[in-house]
């Protein structure tokens, strides 16, 4: 499974977004406060979100309450300020995938402790960033193809009968 985590995520359709993205491939979804919306039951509904029943979530008071519950982990840093590509990384099953609020992005601290873990996307120069939502998606998908798309379908219908 991969781990995504969201470090103190701002706008709410992003996050519906990346929920999307974790209930399809089964990764789980890791915020960590404070958030910029509403996740309670009632929200989650009225928002339309269909499928966050499929969502495996776990809630965070802050980065070190994170770390508490989860010592250790092999983590991975998504920013554009990052010395290595994200294709240079080998992603292995549980892995962890930090990304920062949409403002800022992940703290100089985290970032500067985790400085060999730190990955971007390449693009262009005078292009700031991707939205946060296409930017876990790349990387969701990269880890799971180096670690054999575990658990998803591998064939549409197509494959069933000839065109």
């Amino acid at each position: 499974m991969i781990n995504v985590v969201l470090v103190e995520p701002e706008i709410p359709m992003n996050t519906g977004n990346i929920a999307r993205t974790c209930a399809a491939t089964g990764s789980r979804l890791h915020l960590i406060r404070p958030l910029g919306f509403d996740i309670s039951d009632k929200a989650v509904k009225r928002a339309g979100l269909d499928y966050w029943h499929l969502v495996n979530l776990s809630v965070y008071d802050s980065l070190e309450d994170f770390f508490q519950k989860n010592p250790q982990p092999d983590l991975w840093l998504a920013t554009t300020k990052a010395p290595h590509v994200y294709t240079e990384a080998t992603f292995r099953d549980g892995c962890f995938l930090f990304f920062g609020k949409e403002t800022a992005g992940l703290p100089l601290s985290l970032r500067l402790a985790h400085h060999d873990r730190c990955l971007r996307l390449p693009m262009r120069e005078e292009a700031r960033s991707l939205n946060l939502s296409n930017s876990v998606a790349v990387f969701v998908y990269e880890a799971l193809r180096q670690t054999g798309f575990p658990h998803l379908s591998g064939t549409g219908e197509m494959a069933l009968s000839p065109l």
